[in-house]
C-alpha cells in the first residue's frame, strides 16, 4: 500500500498549483471523516489516499482527466483498488468505472461538492467554511450561476448513489469540512 508522503509526493509530481493540492487535500480529509463516520474507521488511511490521488491527472491531461491517472499510476505499482476509485469519480463524465464501493459514491459526490462548499466560504464575510451555516450553501447551490464549474448535476448523482438526500449530503459534507477547515 502506497503511503500518505508517498501518494503526496506523487501529486505534487503532476500537480504545481496551490489550488489543485489544496483541494486534493480537502477531499482527502473529506473521505477520512467520512470513513469514519460510515463505520469504515479501519479504512480511514485507504479513504484518504484515494482523495488525495483523486485528481492525479486533472492538471496535465484535463481532457484525459480519470484516463492518464490510471496509466501513471499502473505504472508505479499502486493498488488497483486506488486506481478504480480514483478513476470512478469521472463516471460518466471521461470514464465508463462506475462507483460501487460507499467510498467510490462518498468521492464521486463530495468532490464537486466541496469546491462549491469553498467557495461560499471565500465569499463569506469571514472567510471560513466553521462560520458557514447550511441555509448560506444551499443558497448558493440553487444559484447556478455561483460556482458554475462545480457540477449540480454530479452532486445530486451521487446523492442518489448514496442513497441520500440533497440536503443530507449539503449537510454531512459541511459538517466534514467544518471539521478541519478553518
Amino acid at each position: 500500500m502506497i503511503t500518505r508522503e508517498q501518494a503526496y509526493k506523487l501529486l505534487c509530481e503532476y500537480n504545481k498549483e496551490p489550488f489543485h493540492l489544496e483541494h486534493a487535500e480537502t477531499v482527502e480529509k473529506t473521505l477520512m471523516y467520512f470513513a469514519d463516520l460510515l463505520g469504515y474507521g479501519e479504512e480511514r488511511e485507504f479513504w484518504g489516499i484515494v482523495g488525495l490521488l483523486h485528481d492525479l491527472d486533472f492538471e496535465m491531461y484535463p481532457d484525459k482527466h480519470c484516463i492518464e491517472s490510471q496509466k501513471i499510476m499502473r505504472e508505479r505499482g499502486i493498488d488497483e483498488r486506488i486506481i478504480h476509485a480514483t478513476a470512478s469519480h469521472g463516471y460518466m463524465l471521461t470514464v465508463d468505472i462506475k462507483p460501487e464501493h460507499e467510498m467510490e459514491k462518498v468521492l464521486y459526490a463530495v468532490d464537486e461538492l466541496t469546491g462549491l462548499i469553498g467557495a461560499v466560504a471565500v465569499i463569506h464575510p469571514s472567510k471560513s467554511v466553521k462560520n458557514l451555516e447550511l441555509k448560506s450553501v444551499k443558497k448558493k447551490y440553487k444559484s447556478r450561476n455561483f460556482a458554475a464549474g462545480c457540477s449540480r448535476e454530479v452532486i445530486e448523482r451521487g446523492a442518489e448513489m448514496l442513497g441520500w438526500t440533497l440536503d443530507e449530503l449539503l449537510d454531512r459534507t459541511l459538517t466534514a469540512m467544518k471539521s478541519f477547515c478553518e
